[in-house]
């Protein structure tokens, strides 16, 4: 398998900065192939790694991938599931290199799956997700019951502007204990989405979860400030 997996702008098209994905548990940065072409698709580069909880170059690999001077910026660390705390690590310690952060799915306590069915039914509502998952030989199933050896969430370190995606219905990581954790940091802005589950870049809803994504983008490339493009949508 490739070290890391990637997504390209257009032919003929500038691009507009590069997303450094970290995968969550039993992830491979393949699973994440719909997210990358369709933020590919808006001219953002899509690099997408694998599971820091198995493997432990992925930190040093995000590292060399924010250090490589072809890859446009801003450059934004995209974490989900226990990638959303590697990131947030990453983003402390080389606070230079990174413009921001999105933050999906975070995790909080261990999960029992009770099964296959019940672990995909979970983790997305999305039919044709829980048919990459299924059919995937790389995915590692039953892995949401290890929370050892996690880096915590220290976002009084982090300096950037950070946007935290979370479903409403995910039963893995429960709504009000990510909202919890993101509570107190003025720098976090939340987004929930209904009847959203915990692989939330993935879900259902994936298509306002990338467009969620794609205006915080172009609001960072204006000013780490994030001023306001469109005002007035209910």
């Amino acid at each position: 398998m490739s070290s890391f997996f990637s997504w390209d702008e257009p032919e003929g098209l500038a691009a507009r900065g590069t997303l450094i994905v970290l995968a969550g548990r039993g992830e491979h940065g393949g699973v994440y192939e719909r997210f990358g072409r369709r933020l590919a698709f808006d001219a953002y580069r899509v690099r997408a790694l694998g599971d820091a909880t198995t493997d432990p170059t992925v930190p040093d690999r995000a590292a060399k991938l924010l250090a490589d001077e072809s890859l446009p910026g801003p450059k934004v660390l995209v974490g989900s599931d226990t990638g959303a705390l590697y990131a947030a690590r990453l983003a402390a310690e080389q606070p230079a290199a990174v413009a921001a952060l999105v933050l999906a799915g975070l995790p909080t306590t261990p999960w029992a799956s009770g099964g296959w069915e019940a672990e995909v039914e979970a983790r997305t509502a999305c039919p044709t997700h829980q048919g990459r998952l299924t059919n995937d030989p790389d995915f590692r199933r039953g892995t949401l019951g290890d929370t050892s050896g996690l880096p915590g969430l220290r976002l009084d370190r982090v300096g950037v502007p950070v946007l935290a995606l979370h479903g409403k219905d995910d039963a893995i990581s429960p709504v009000d204990q990510a909202l919890s954790a993101y509570a107190g940091h003025p720098a976090v802005r939340t987004v929930t989405f209904n009847g959203g589950r915990h692989d939330v870049l993935n879900d259902a809803l994936h298509r306002t979860v990338a467009a969620t994504v794609v205006l915080f983008l172009e609001r960072l490339r204006l000013s780490s400030e994030l001023p306001a493009i469109a005002e007035g949508l209910a």
